[in-house]
């Protein structure tokens, strides 16, 4: 099958039409949807539940006008209301939260649109007196007992942001219900990369990631899913992320 071929299935499959851009701008809308549909699409080990929620993370980072029409496939695709809901939880943190609740406001339009009443069932399971702890108890699942050091060698003005870092970016969030701990941990990857200028950050998430069991096989396909999106540099640093992190798995 040739990608033309590719691209043209795979738009029928995930439901999606020419826009506006293909009528003005033919040969600008022919080489997008030939990369993003014909080539793009079909790199890497991903599963397709995990291809959509790469790609919303990805697109609530950095576009928010083609976020419709993903989670609109992804419905399409049976992919759960519940699973598209928990991209915004787990990505606020790292992308701020005025960016998640306009992705959430987008999400909600989709979801009217498609008869999806809300609220959706809670999938909280922290209250006010354990998050912190529980938060740690992540952060420790994942990084190990660096976390402690970190913890202990902060001085007393930065405690808030140790705190908060581990009670609401982990006990608030990594805690949910509605996915699991890789598949969290794979989202937090897909928006620091998406952010650009977070190299660090990166590097400690995409060791994160194959902390909880992600290969690297799954890093790098998710940053092939990501390309289309953000384009080659912060791809090319995302990929020298997963080299620093897995130097002997390259």
């Amino acid at each position: 099958m040739t990608r033309i071929e590719q691209m043209e299935q795979t738009k029928q499959t995930l439901g999606l039409q020419d826009d506006a851009l293909a009528q003005s701008f033919p040969e600008f809308a022919a080489v997008k949807d030939r990369f993003m549909y014909g080539e793009a699409w079909h790199e890497g080990v991903l599963d397709e539940t995990t291809r959509f929620l790469v790609s919303i993370a990805c697109l609530a980072t950095v576009d928010r006008d083609s976020l419709p029409h993903m989670v609109h496939a992804a419905l399409v695709r049976n992919v759960s209301p519940v699973a598209i809901q928990e991209v915004f939880h787990q990505i606020a943190p790292y992308i701020g939260l005025p960016k998640a609740e306009r992705g959430l406001a987008i999400l909600n339009s989709v979801y009217k649109d498609e008869g999806i009443k809300l609220p959706l069932k809670a999938q909280a399971t922290v209250n006010e007196d354990n998050r912190l702890a529980r938060g740690i108890e992540v952060q420790k699942s994942i990084f190990g007992p660096a976390i402690d050091t970190m913890r202990a060698s902060a001085p007393s003005d930065r405690m808030f942001v140790q705190d908060t870092l581990s009670a609401y970016c982990f006990g608030d969030t990594y805690t949910r219900n509605g996915l699991d701990l890789k598949t969290r941990e794979l989202l937090t990857f897909v928006s620091i990369i998406s952010l650009g200028g977070c190299d660090k950050q990166a590097t400690a998430h995409a060791a994160g990631n194959i902390s909880v069991g992600n290969t690297i096989d799954v890093l790098v396909s998710a940053v092939k899913q990501c390309i289309s999106y953000i384009g080659f540099p912060r791809s090319l640093n995302a990929l020298a992320a997963i080299d620093a992190a897995a130097p002997n798995d390259k």
